[in-house]
């Protein structure tokens, strides 16, 4: 799944008002927030933690916007816990996310 500009940039951008260093400070703080869910999801070793990094990764999604982040935190919650490849999907859009 490719990241795809709009909302989530939408999001960001009405946070930032005009000052392009606030806007790629919050992507960045983004990104690195949707790393460290990712990085829990790699380290479950239970169910519990596998769902709690899931929900964390989708309200993080969710509070700017950005929708196929959103379905793939929903794909982890209704998979297999230590699933690898919803797991490379997630770390795919945030490559992709963080390379714009």
């Amino acid at each position: 799944m490719a990241y795809e500009a709009g909302a989530l940039d939408a999001t960001l951008a009405a946070a930032a008002g005009e000052d392009p260093a606030l806007f790629s400070e919050l992507r960045q703080a983004f990104g690195e927030s949707a790393l460290r869910q990712l990085d829990l999801l790699r380290r479950s070793r239970c169910d519990a933690n596998w769902q709690m990094s899931a929900l964390r990764l989708k309200g993080l999604a969710a509070s700017f916007h950005a929708e196929p982040l959103m379905l793939l935190a929903d794909e982890a919650l209704d998979g297999a816990p230590g699933d690898p490849s919803v797991m490379r999907r997630i770390q795919l859009y945030l490559d992709e996310f963080l390379a714009v």
